[in-house]
């Protein structure tokens, strides 16, 4: 869909060499685009446009609970988070993306509602994003990874 941001960032070769983690039929993996809130900040992604899990097709539906885990697995991984939270409004697109977010004891704007306020004061421009060649390098390192985590079905 062509006003979709969702398909605009899928189908954009910047965007997708970036930011694109990993994809299959159905997922794609992705890191948030700049500017981020955190390092670690990853969007699993439908990839076919659909507004969530209510209009998932029985492969979808079958897939999304392990898809969803090994997408936190990985973030875990690449961020040394104690959890991460997973939160999908669809809203600003209605096409699923469900964000993944890193949740560092130690920082306590990445507790709960808190990071909300994190995420509108960095789109605002009111707090520092995440470094680029930060997000660029855990994109880098993220890759084999979640190929290995989904050779693993």
């Amino acid at each position: 869909m062509q006003s979709c941001g969702v398909c605009h960032h899928h189908s954009d070769p910047e965007q997708r060499r970036g930011y694109e983690i990993g994809r299959d039929a159905r997922w794609l993996l992705r890191h948030h685009p700049d500017p981020a809130p955190l390092p670690g900040w990853l969007l699993l992604d439908s990839v076919r446009h659909l507004g969530g899990p209510l209009e998932f097709t029985a492969q979808e539906a079958a897939e999304w609970g392990r898809v969803v885990q090994h997408g936190s697995q990985l973030v875990q991984q690449l961020s040394g988070c104690e959890r991460v939270y997973a939160i999908a409004f669809g809203e600003g697109a209605r096409h699923l993306h469900l964000h993944l977010i890193p949740r560092f004891a130690a920082d306590p704007d990445t507790e709960a509602w808190r990071v909300a306020d994190l995420y509108r004061a960095v789109t605002q421009g009111r707090a520092a994003a995440a470094d680029p060649a930060a997000v660029a390098a855990l994109v880098g390192r993220g890759r084999p990874l979640w190929s290995h985590l989904r050779s693993q079905l």
